[in-house]
């Protein structure tokens, strides 16, 4: 007997929550590193300047990332005028189109409800959540490779339909300018190629004389790059300008391939992902126990709807898992397609009392731990409370932080120990939901100061007075985003003996009417911190800054600085 349809109720509310979710703290505070400032940096320098084709990041250019995801900034910005109020929106809107397009495909696959389950087990995953709250590359990039895939699965499963399958290879095209991965979801199409080895038919893979309608689709996928890289190359080439090609090299090989095959950076395990999947997918991860046997029996009866998007997400986690350089966002793009998978058992597994018991202890212990060390920090006995307290330079202002950890530990183990196994689903929609509500309207205006440079560049614009140009020696992506009247940069990626020599020099030339503005390190041992002609700016980002007037520099010989460091 089938379940009784859910009313469209159930699904308005879902979207409400998620909405309200991923929307809590929003415009309530500004960029934080390590990644936020240098997109948003980069985003605003192509509003200042009106070059959306080379990113630059200071006076440098920035290589590293496609534009799409600096061109959606810098459209945010435009559109709301605040970088405060726009940065966040890529991936608010990112979020909420994912979870729409996983509810409309298993809807469309099944039925509303299975649709339904398939979205609440990507809003519960810990992950989804604490990325899609950041203004990071990969909320867009998810959003990009769902909604490839979902047009390419509509085709596989649902169709033929030659329209949606080049409509998703044209989505492909436009991942690959957000991020260079963003063909992942065009692996989905090699277990299409294996059924058919192994002589199953999937709908839309069999049909004879349908070659020109693949090469129209890979042509719309190349169409897509080309919307950026033909103009880039073009200007690239016929450019006298070194540096342009020098960021064509980079971005087409260095941070493709060879950031693949040989990464310089961020090294784990083969099964670092597994380690990701088991924490930080939690409590949708819980299940996996309970769906290896359905998921067994799907790829044994050729049940497509499952296999076509497990198959897929195993795929991506197994290429993220062949490069050594790992970092936990990178799996995100599998998220939906393991929660489409799993879809049609989540409710049956939901009923099961093994699971509810599980899932119960998940609350609790979540709970114990968020109340543990919200009374420990506000007790004074918390060791990480008062670290936290100095490396970001918090005051009383953290005491509204350990409440919050407090208040929600005892909402997850009141509302656990109501629930019972009977009502733990709810319990844990409750208590989650709570949780990253509590951390955009309260954690996220309790660190601003700390985790922000906007503070402290407050403090140097006062020290400095409001005429005297600031020159930014060590300097990271939210001192430049988050400065305040004039300053200056002497390059990102040189080395800070380099442009301390550089601001010195820049500094000897007026005087009267510049400053530095330097990261305490021990390389910079020419300035006495804290003698005369320096004035402490406090810590903040964890770095402790000071403004240099040129007297405090007598010491200094620039040649000695331009060298390289001494062995320490």
């Amino acid at each position: 007997m089938n379940p009784p349809a859910i009313k469209p109720a159930a699904v308005f509310w879902f979207f409400l929550i998620a909405f309200v979710v991923l929307f809590a703290g929003y415009g309530l505070r500004d960029p934080w590193p390590a990644d936020e400032p240098r997109f948003v940096l980069v985003a605003k320098q192509m509003v200042d300047s009106g070059n959306w084709l080379f990113p630059h990041r200071g006076q440098e250019l920035y290589p590293d990332k496609p534009p799409v995801f600096f061109w959606l900034l810098s459209l945010s910005y435009l559109l709301l005028g605040s970088w405060r109020w726009s940065f966040l929106l890529p991936s608010l809107l990112a979020g909420m189109l994912t979870l729409w397009l996983v509810f409309d495909l298993g809807r469309r696959l099944w039925d509303q409800r299975t649709g339904l389950w398939a979205a609440v087990a990507v809003l519960v995953s810990v992950q989804f959540a604490y990325q899609f709250k950041r203004a990071q590359i990969d909320p867009v990039l998810v959003a990009m490779t769902t909604a490839s895939f979902y047009l390419i699965a509509r085709h596989v499963l649902l169709g033929p339909d030659w329209r949606l399958l080049t409509g998703g290879f044209f989505l492909a095209g436009l991942g690959v300018i957000t991020k260079g991965v963003g063909f992942l979801p065009l692996l989905s199409l090699l277990p299409l190629w294996l059924y058919r080895r192994w002589q199953f038919t999937p709908m839309g893979a069999q049909r004879t004389g349908d070659a020109w309608r693949w090469c129209l689709a890979l042509l719309a996928f190349f169409a897509a790059i080309a919307l950026w890289l033909v103009p880039v190359l073009y200007l690239g080439l016929t450019s006298d300008n070194p540096e342009h090609r020098q960021y064509l090299d980079n971005i087409l090989f260095k941070q493709t391939a060879q950031r693949y095959a040989n990464p310089w950076h961020h090294h784990e395990p083969f099964w670092y992902f597994a380690e990701i999947i088991a924490l930080f997918w939690m409590p949708f991860s819980l299940a996996f126990f309970w769906l290896l046997k359905p998921w067994r029996e799907a790829f044994r009866s050729a049940d497509l709807k499952v296999v076509f998007p497990l198959a897929w997400g195993v795929l991506i986690v197994v290429f993220f898992s062949i490069s050594s350089g790992k970092r936990d966002m990178y799996i995100l793009p599998a998220l939906p397609a393991f929660a489409l998978a799993a879809a049609p058992f989540l409710q049956g597994i939901s009923q099961r009392s093994g699971f509810r018991r599980l899932l119960l202890g998940f609350v609790l212990m979540l709970g114990a731990v968020l109340f543990g060390a919200g009374m420990a920090a506000l007790s004074g006995k918390a060791g990480f409370a008062g670290k936290l307290a100095i490396e970001r330079g918090l005051g009383m202002e953290a005491q509204w932080l350990w409440w919050m950890l407090l208040a929600c530990g005892g909402i997850f183990l009141a509302a656990g120990l109501w629930a019972g196994t009977r009502r733990v689903l709810a319990a844990t929609a409750i208590s989650l939901a709570v949780l990253w509500i509590g951390y955009g309207l309260i954690a996220h205006p309790v660190l601003e100061g700390a985790s922000s440079a906007s503070d402290l560049m407050v403090r140097a614009r006062m020290k400095a007075g409001p005429d005297t140009e600031i020159g930014l020696v060590a300097w990271k992506e939210q001192n430049m985003l988050q400065a305040r009247g004039k300053v200056v940069e002497f390059g990102f990626l040189q080395p800070p003996r380099v442009q301390l020599a550089h601001g010195i020099e820049w500094l000897r030339q007026s005087p009267q009417t510049r400053r530095l503005m330097v990261d305490q390190l021990p390389d910079f041992d020419c300035i006495d911190f804290g003698g005369s002609g320096t004035q402490s700016l406090e810590k903040a980002n964890r770095r402790a800054w000071w403004l240099v007037e040129a007297g405090a520099l007598a010491d200094c010989d620039t040649s000695a600085l331009s060298a390289p460091a001494p062995a320490r």
